[in-house]
């Protein structure tokens, strides 16, 4: 599968070659990382310090490309790693949606690389996968994601008590979503704001 490309960040499938910037980055954002991630497995090996283990969880993304259920993505940013955008849980049918998830390397949080993998991962959801509907899940106090679906703009549809396992404990979540009907609309206004390329200033005249 092909890269997806935004104004300022590369959307790629990782592969076993990136163990390495993904042990870096993981490694330095691990504490903060957990508290919005789903306790490990005990007995598993970790991905940040195990390169079979990454390996596998490569071969299992690549798995999921190749039958349609999810599509996960590394986040680069001037060719270095700095997180993920993945789509999981395709349902096709007469579902055709799928859950949005993400994460950034806290060294460059706050710059808008996130929303704009998120615009980028959309369009390639919608314009080439054809889904009908994303929905992106929050916990209420993950400040950082919550600016994501903010700067976007995305549909807010409740608080879903309890609903999913984070760090050992049931956490409610904030849901929002977006349509493929939202997403004809508002396209042409979330391309231009975050992939299209800035028009070039013009040179001193005269």
């Amino acid at each position: 599968m092909s890269t997806l490309l935004g104004r300022r960040v590369l959307l790629r499938p990782l592969t076993r070659d990136d163990f390495g910037a993904w042990r870096e980055v993981r490694r330095r954002n691990r504490a903060r990382l957990k508290q919005w991630e789903p306790r490990p497995i005990p007995g598993r090996p970790d991905t940040a310090e195990d390169p079979r283990a990454f390996s596998e969880r490569c071969a299992a993304r690549r798995r999921e490309r190749q039958q349609g259920t999810g599509y996960g993505f590394g986040v680069f940013v001037d060719g270095h790693f700095r997180g993920e955008m993945n789509l999981s849980s395709i349902q096709r049918g007469p579902f055709q949606s799928c859950y949005v998830g993400y994460w950034i390397d806290e060294a460059v949080g706050g710059n808008g690389y996130t929303p704009e993998a998120l615009v980028v991962a959309a369009r390639f959801a919608f314009e080439e996968l054809r889904l009908h509907r994303l929905q992106v899940s929050i916990v209420p106090r993950n400040a950082a994601s919550l600016r994501v679906v903010e700067k976007l703009g995305l549909r807010y549809e409740g608080l879903a008590e309890r609903y999913v396992e984070i760090n050992g404990v049931w956490e409610d979540h904030h849901r929002f979503a977006i349509t493929e009907e939202e997403w004809r609309v508002r396209a042409p206004e979330l391309i231009a704001e975050w992939i299209a390329p800035l028009p070039v200033a013009a040179g001193p005249t005269g």
